[in-house]
């Protein structure tokens, strides 16, 4: 029992009540948000749409979704992270419901991209706030958690979709719209606005006390996009999003040219949600005695590994192994590179600097599959071994990066009292 309460306290002890809320809203927000997996099949069979206009909508929805990190990280400094919530959850309800009931392929497309502009501002505001109420010592396992949780929901997500899309496409959008208002009201109803922890108590430092990447008389979104260390971080982690990528967009044909069918693809998928939804809650324990870009080193050398072994596949059992190892290398990956991210970031524009992170995720979508594809058509099983020598390169990147990144960090701290401890530790606790 001692060791049980040992790590639960490991895992989730000592974080803020507004965390636990924050966290509700993200898990009810991935749960329902089904509707847009299915979008290309709704084009095809309900709209008669053809593949190929299908496709242009879907990448509609995946512009929105870029212009929307950028957009919400903006209006999260701004507006403050519980009215950007608020309006893009509120916003995604009225789209959802007047997607159901849309008929003409212009006004869905429309719809679309406006839809993915809605779904994607969230993002920002809800790691911001996080950053805002959780004490430094403790984000390493709300960063964690909020993983668990976005793999929970999405897994959840998938199965609800199956049952919904077989039975009526417009109750799938309509109990998205559902499970968004949900998300909302708990938001409205538990999460208090927290930019106002994110201030500095005192006025602003002067400008020439700050490093010089995030030194400007107007801090905005142009200060992320020139500082050279955030950047060679994002860098990075674009390099490991690519990585990660692979498991969607290239491995699937890889699979299909050994002889293995789509039940066989499922399976690999299946196997690393299961391990995240199970294993996740453990990595605190394994990590936070480590330094953070050893453990992102170790974590991007795993998926290396992990997906340079298919090299040498040709049969559903040595996919199942690299998976297991490439998902490991994710676990491991995600509470460094969130915190990392939170560090490097500047108070007043913490919501920012997590749109342009963000944006590695769009990016890396694109592509993957688009060199990839070319790589594996004229490369064949080379291919993996060229993403394992990237990976292992972006292992030695962050062993090299990591301490003049945290000398930069240690700089803006001294130059920026970004959230005293004691304003952070005032937040009500769960």
């Amino acid at each position: 029992m001692h060791a049980l309460r040992r790590w639960w306290h490991d895992t989730a002890g000592g974080l803020p009540a507004t965390f636990w809320y924050l966290w509700a809203g993200l898990l009810i927000n991935r749960a329902g948000a089904f509707a847009m997996l299915f979008l290309s099949l709704y084009l095809t069979d309900v709209r008669g749409a053809s593949e190929g206009l299908a496709g242009t909508v879907v990448g509609a929805y995946g512009a929105g979704g870029a212009a929307g990190v950028l957009l919400g990280g903006v209006l999260a400094d701004r507006w403050g992270r519980r009215a950007t919530l608020l309006a893009a959850h509120l916003a995604t309800v009225g789209l959802m419901v007047a997607l159901a009931f849309t008929r003409p392929l212009l006004l869905i497309a429309v719809l679309s991209a406006l839809i993915g502009v809605v779904h994607s501002m969230p993002s920002p505001a809800f790691v911001a706030a996080i950053v805002d109420v959780v004490p430094a010592e403790r984000r390493s396992r709300a960063f964690n958690l909020q993983f668990w949780a976005f793999n929970l929901g999405m897994a959840v997500a998938s199965l609800l979709a199956g049952v919904l899309a077989e039975a009526s496409f417009t109750a799938l959008f309509l109990v998205d719209a559902g499970a968004t208002l949900t998300a909302a009201a708990v938001i409205a109803w538990k999460v208090p606005e927290t930019l106002r922890l994110a201030r500095p108590a005192a006025g602003p430092p002067p400008a020439t006390a700050a490093p010089k990447s995030v030194r400007t008389r107007r801090p905005g979104l142009h200060t992320a996009l020139t500082d050279r260390t955030f950047l060679v971080f994002v860098g990075l982690t674009f390099v490991l999003a690519v990585l990660t990528m692979q498991t969607s967009t290239i491995m699937p044909l890889a699979m299909r040219a050994d002889g293995l069918g789509p039940s066989a693809y499922g399976l690999v998928v299946a196997l690393g949600g299961a391990l995240i939804v199970v294993g996740q809650l453990f990595v605190p324990r394994l990590i936070d005695r480590h330094r953070k870009d050893v453990v992102l080193a170790a974590s991007t050398a795993l998926l290396a590994l992990g997906f340079g072994a298919l090299a040498i596949a040709d049969e559903l059992a040595i996919y199942l192994g690299a998976a297991v190892v490439w998902t490991v290398g994710s676990m491991l990956a995600a509470p460094p590179n969130a915190q990392i991210n939170a560090d490097l970031a500047p108070p007043q524009l913490r919501a920012r600097y997590q749109s342009v992170f963000y944006l590695t995720f769009p990016a890396a979508a694109f592509v993957a599959p688009t060199l990839g594809g070319v790589s594996l058509q004229h490369l064949g099983d080379r291919h993996w071994l060229i993403v394992g020598g990237l990976g292992l390169l972006a292992a030695l990147g962050h062993l090299l990066a990591g301490p003049p990144r945290e000398r930069h960090v240690a700089a803006l701290r001294r130059a920026v009292d970004p959230e005293p401890t004691s304003t952070a530790d005032r937040v009500p606790t769960g």
